[in-house]
């Protein structure tokens, strides 16, 4: 399968290809737990994850800087009031937007090519990737917009998280890495542009540390094998029973204890 940015996102890419994205529904993050019955649902066409106003959001500012915000638009009503007005959620992405291209050195790190799409294989798997801004031969950089960038996360017997590690964004710069490296002998750092949500956007450029892509690579190599078997129909998937495709999917069966509620805090 040839991929464009017209398929790249279909299902039947999905099913010959993983991504991070793909991967982490699987294997999850310290941010959110994946769930193998729901990365299945999802692939075979059983479930569809909804589209939050926190992604629209996100999504907005990167079709800006890829220059197709104008279809973005137009497939999107939603983000308008009824009298064609940017409801107000989407005019705080426009100030997001204001004020990264009023710095010089955020925009510098835009200035790569757009939405280049690499594929490779990878632990035995065939890996898909689409950069937001790549420096043939220099540098990768993928564009964030979260709600804080400064928020420290806790997650039991890790402690405190910032973002890039809480949502696996040092899985995402590991992956693309590689696969960049794959493809060209070159092992080039990854970079982060970020902003954040707040009503003073905050903005920051991140190198990830090649000390934490190479551990979150090592992880996806011990991962990946069980992916495929999940794919390939060859194992049972376990369900985690916390995200919306099981409590949707949830059949009781037996009662529980009061203290079960809350499951491992």
């Amino acid at each position: 399968m040839i991929l464009t940015s017209e398929n790249y996102y279909s299902r039947e890419a999905d099913q010959e290809y993983l991504s991070v994205s793909q991967y982490k529904n699987f294997c999850g993050t310290p941010g959110r737990p994946g769930c193998e019955e729901q990365a299945l649902a999802l692939l075979n066409g059983g479930w569809e994850r909804k589209e939050t106003t926190s992604m629209l959001v996100g999504s907005y500012v990167d079709a800006h800087f890829e220059g197709t915000l104008p279809l973005f638009r137009a497939h999107h009503p939603e983000i308008f009031t009824r009298n064609g007005d940017l409801r107000s959620e989407y005019r705080r992405a426009e100030e997001v937007i204001n004020r990264i291209e009023r710095d010089e050195y955020f925009m510098l790190h835009m200035q790569g090519q757009k939405q280049v799409i690499m594929t490779g294989e990878l632990f035995g798997a065939k890996w898909k990737i689409k950069m937001d801004s790549y420096f043939p031969d220099t540098l990768i950089v993928d564009l964030k917009c979260m709600k804080s960038l400064r928020e420290a996360n806790w997650v039991k017997d890790s402690g405190y998280m910032n973002f890039v590690t809480y949502w696996g964004y040092d899985i995402q710069g590991a992956v693309y890495q590689k696969i960049v490296e794959i493809n060209t002998g070159k092992k080039l750092p990854v970079k982060i542009a970020a902003a954040s949500k707040e009503e003073y956007p905050d903005i920051e450029v991140i190198q990830i540390e090649q000390s934490l892509m190479d551990a979150a690579l090592a992880e996806v190599e011990q991962n990946v094998p069980k992916i495929l078997a999940l794919k390939a129909g060859e194992i049972e998937p376990l369900r985690c029973e916390l995200c919306d495709y099981c409590r949707h999917t949830r059949v009781l069966t037996h009662s529980i204890w009061s203290e079960e509620l809350l499951g491992e805090v």
